[in-house]
């Protein structure tokens, strides 16, 4: 019986048939490198990588479950309790009770949390930046809408094997 990657076609791509592919390896190095050149950035404001993420998905008026924050991260819970655990030691968020149900765990982002959440966005605009500086405005448009269309691609592929 013929196994079928999950991510995979009924009909191959042409530069597939011929060859060894061309874009997952470019997303892998992109990725790689994006991760990296962040991970320098988000040192100048002690911070690791994820960590940005989870900071940025909070909002300091609504505290969000442990299980929502998780899904919207595409981890498990339990990664995110982790992750929650080094936050609060350093004073970027805090667990609270969820008031109608006792069982669930509610994050909040605190003050001190609100600010990271400022610097983190300046980060990623810092490397937003740098980024695009040498891509024309034209090929820069088309980058971001295909970058669009292949990360939906891929969370909804994900979603299906989960």
């Amino acid at each position: 019986m013929d196994m079928q990657s999950p991510l995979q076609s009924p009909v191959a791509p042409r530069h597939l048939e011929m060859g060894a592919p061309v874009i997952v390896p470019s997303l892998l190095s992109i990725a790689k490198s994006t991760r990296a050149f962040l991970a320098l950035l988000l040192a100048e404001i002690d911070l690791h990588p994820g960590q940005d993420q989870l900071l940025d998905r909070l909002d300091p008026n609504a505290p969000i479950s442990v299980s929502a924050l998780a899904e919207q991260l595409a981890v498990r819970p339990s990664t995110v309790s982790k992750m929650l655990d080094r936050l609060i030691e350093k004073g970027l968020v805090a667990r609270i009770a969820n008031s109608r149900d006792a069982r669930r765990t509610m994050v909040q982002l605190t003050p001190l949390g609100e600010q990271a959440q400022t610097s983190i966005r300046n980060v990623w605009r810092r490397l937003e930046t740098d980024l695009v500086a040498s891509i024309p405005a034209d090929d820069l448009a088309i980058l971001d809408r295909s970058l669009a269309r292949t990360g939906e691609l891929l969370t909804q592929k994900l979603r299906r094997l989960r």
